[in-house]
C-alpha cells in the first residue's frame, strides 16, 4: 500500500540540506540508489527532489513522467534510448515523456521529478560543457543558459562566481533553488559547501558572496507566493 512521505515538503520554509552528509538509500532497483532532498507525495510517486547513483551496469525500466523530470548530471555518464549524456549535461523531458534509464559504466545525477506540469513545454538536452560562459549582470559574475520558456515561469541556469565576488542582494519572488557543484558561497545566514543544496521560499532575499569562486546549479521563479 502507498504512503505519502513529507521530506522539506512545505516550499515556504528555507531548507539547507548538505547532500554530502546524507546516507545512500535503495531505490525500486537494487543498482539505483538516492538521497531524497525533498519529497511530498507518495514514496515513489510524489514531488521529488533527488541525488540519485546509478551503479555500473544498472538499468532502470522503461517509466513515464507524469509532471515532468530535471536531470543534470553530476558524475559519469548518465544515458537512455535517446542517448549517452556526460557529467555536465542537461536534460528538461516533458510531462508524458518515457525513457529506459542506463549507466553502463556508472553517474550520479541531479533530478527533480513532478515540478514540470504543463502542456507545450519543449523537451531540453544541452551538453553545458560546449557553451560559453555569459557575463553576468554583475561584477564577477557568469552564467549558462539552460532552460526558459515563454508560457512557464522557470529560469534554470548555471552560475559561476569568481573569487571575492559579491556580496549581491537579490529577491526571490518565484523562490529560488540552489545545487552547490563545486566550491563555496556564503550568506547572511551561513557558508555552504560543494553539495549543499538551498531552497528559499517566494518572497525571500539574501545577500551571497563568495572568498572562494563558486559553481552552482540555479532555478529560479517556480513558486507560488504564500
Amino acid at each position: 500500500m502507498s504512503r505519502d512521505l513529507h521530506i522539506h515538503a512545505d516550499f515556504s520554509r528555507r531548507v539547507v540540506a548538505d547532500s554530502s552528509s546524507m546516507n545512500w538509500e535503495p531505490s525500486p532497483s537494487p543498482t539505483v540508489w538516492r538521497k531524497r532532498l525533498s519529497l511530498s507525495g507518495g514514496a515513489e510517486s510524489g514531488i521529488v527532489t533527488s541525488i540519485v547513483r546509478y551503479d555500473a551496469n544498472s538499468v532502470f525500466s522503461e517509466h513515464p513522467h507524469p509532471g515532468g523530470e530535471e536531470i543534470f548530471v553530476l558524475d559519469g555518464v548518465f544515458s537512455d534510448e535517446h542517448g549517452d549524456y556526460p557529467a555536465g549535461s542537461f536534460l528538461l523531458n516533458p510531462e508524458g515523456f518515457r525513457h529506459a534509464p542506463q549507466s553502463k559504466d556508472g553517474c550520479v545525477i541531479f533530478v527533480k521529478l513532478r515540478q514540470y506540469e504543463g502542456a507545450g513545454r519543449e523537451r531540453r538536452m544541452i551538453d553545458s560543457n560546449a557553451m560559453d560562459w555569459l557575463r553576468g549582470p554583475n561584477p564577477g559574475t557568469w552564467f549558462k543558459p539552460l532552460y526558459t520558456q515563454p508560457g512557464f515561469p522557470e529560469r534554470i541556469r548555471l552560475v559561476r562566481m569568481d573569487p571575492g565576488a559579491g556580496p549581491i542582494p537579490h529577491d526571490h519572488p518565484g523562490g529560488e533553488e540552489i545545487l552547490l557543484l563545486d566550491g563555496s558561497v556564503e550568506d547572511e545566514n551561513g557558508r555552504y559547501a560543494t553539495g549543499t543544496w538551498i531552497r528559499d521560499g517566494a518572497g525571500s532575499s539574501h545577500v551571497p558572496f563568495t572568498r572562494t569562486g563558486c559553481t552552482m546549479l540555479v532555478r529560479q521563479g517556480f513558486l507560488p507566493v504564500v
